[in-house]
């Protein structure tokens, strides 16, 4: 039986970790101290280690955690140069089994330019996500290296995942994501009653995620700017109404930099 832990570190960032009685797999530790707290207090092994974007927060713990990283240090082969102590790169299609679950690499490019997410898959259970900061609940990441257009192809391909798939983010801006999809859907019944949900999750300290991509399509802007209402709403705020997904993302992304 394998148990998923979302490790909070820094002040928002989660360290996801699929585990069993013996071993762990870490994604995305940008903190090492975090991580081995974890498996000291547990008595885990470091099977491997996924990671899905470059950026210090998700990265600054693999040079102390390898030394204990009894597996594959996994990460973009289109971010080779910037992800100092990963031994393995991946790009779209790859695969890594670990823990008994298969990870498929899926290459995600928006927030940086060779981001990848992991969508692990076993027999009989739901898959799980690993989008880094790709995707967030109701919301997406910063276009930080790459353009509207590449995304929107990101997301769609991440959406076209099955329904019950767990999203695993790795930011705790749920609810700060669901007041903009608020602004952006006023009437969307859904948003409304997840926003609740989450604020009781959160006056409890407990973590919104993981989300479904079943939940997602029906609560995240940077999904359904292929809905009328929200390309009405991009419309609003550009001046002018967006023509494609992509168009429609450009301007949500803009309008919630400013928000």
């Amino acid at each position: 039986m394998l148990s998923l832990t979302p490790l909070p570190a820094f002040t928002d960032n989660y360290i996801w970790v699929l585990h069993n009685t013996e071993s762990a797999l870490v994604v995305d530790p940008g903190d090492a101290a975090v991580v081995l707290d974890f498996l000291a207090a547990r008595k885990l092994s470091l099977a491997a280690i996924l990671v899905t974007h470059h950026h210090p927060d998700h990265t600054g713990g693999l040079n102390l955690l390898a030394a204990q990283c009894q597996g594959p240090i996994v990460a973009p082969a289109k971010e080779q140069a910037r992800t100092a102590g990963a031994n393995r790169w991946v790009a779209q299609g790859d695969t890594v089994p670990v823990l008994g679950v298969v990870w498929r690499v899926i290459e995600v490019p928006g927030h940086t330019a060779g981001h990848v997410a992991y969508v692990g898959e076993t027999p009989g259970a739901a898959p799980i996500l690993m989008c880094g900061d790709t995707l967030f609940s109701a919301g997406c990441g910063r276009l930080f290296e790459g353009t509207a257009h590449d995304m929107h192809h990101s997301l769609s391909q991440l959406a076209a995942l099955p329904d019950h798939t767990q999203v695993c983010c790795a930011h705790e801006y749920t609810l700060s994501n669901l007041r903009f999809a608020l602004a952006v859907e006023p009437d969307n019944l859904d948003i409304q009653a997840h926003q609740r949900r989450c604020l009781a999750l959160r006056q409890r300290n407990l973590p919104t995620l993981p989300s479904s991509i079943e939940l997602e399509k029906s609560i995240n802007p940077f999904l359904r700017t292929h809905h009328l209402p929200v390309q009405q709403a991009a419309g609003v705020f550009a001046g002018h109404l967006p023509c494609a997904g992509a168009d429609t993302l450009a301007v949500l992304r803009e309008w919630k930099n400013q928000f």
